[in-house]
């Protein structure tokens, strides 16, 4: 891990993704991968001026961008519960369409949970895909989190109705930064 020029925000590492600060040039990349048709499908619709803040660390949620080799490859975010007696933090992940299946997504999500675990002092983190996808949960599960249970009509989809989420967490004492893709 190293810090950015400012110092406030991580760079993180692993063997074969950075998680890094966002900059105002990688808006264009990342919309472009929400906007493909397999990330589009989970993820509601972003205007380009809520991404930027959201990028550049003007909201309460953290964006890292996602590279491979130098090259965009999606985003990871994440956010903190700060009330001692509910600390904990959420993380959340689009990943584009040509890096999905190669492990580079449950990477990414190991090398951040290692951060809010080891570096920001979590003992739970959470995540909450839509139940039916099965992707992001085998993606999910191979880092470890477990599933807690079925929130129902949790989120709005794309086509307007309202679907369930499913519930997954992770406690510090259950993570293994190196487990086999």
């Amino acid at each position: 891990m190293s810090e950015d020029a400012g110092g406030a925000t991580p760079v993180l590492t692993g063997e074969r993704v950075t998680l890094r600060p966002g900059r105002p040039g990688d808006v264009e990349d990342l919309l472009r991968i929400r906007n493909e048709p397999a990330v589009w499908r989970w993820w509601r619709a972003v205007e380009p001026d809520d991404l930027a803040a959201d990028l550049l660390g003007r909201n309460d949620d953290q964006l890292l961008v996602i590279e491979l080799h130098g090259q965009v490859i999606g985003g990871i975010q994440y956010s903190e519960e700060t009330e001692p007696d509910y600390r904990h933090a959420g993380i959340d992940i689009f990943v584009a369409t040509a890096a999905q299946g190669q492990g580079l997504g449950s990477e990414a999500i190991r090398v951040l949970a290692g951060y809010l675990i080891h570096e920001r002092g979590h003992h739970r983190l959470v995540i909450d895909p839509a139940a039916d996808n099965d992707r992001a949960i085998r993606c999910y599960t191979a880092v470890g989190f477990r599933p807690v249970g079925i929130m129902r009509r949790y989120e709005r989809g794309s086509d307007g109705s309202w679907h369930d989420g499913l519930l997954m967490d992770l406690l510090a004492d259950e993570f293994e930064p190196h487990q086999p893709r």
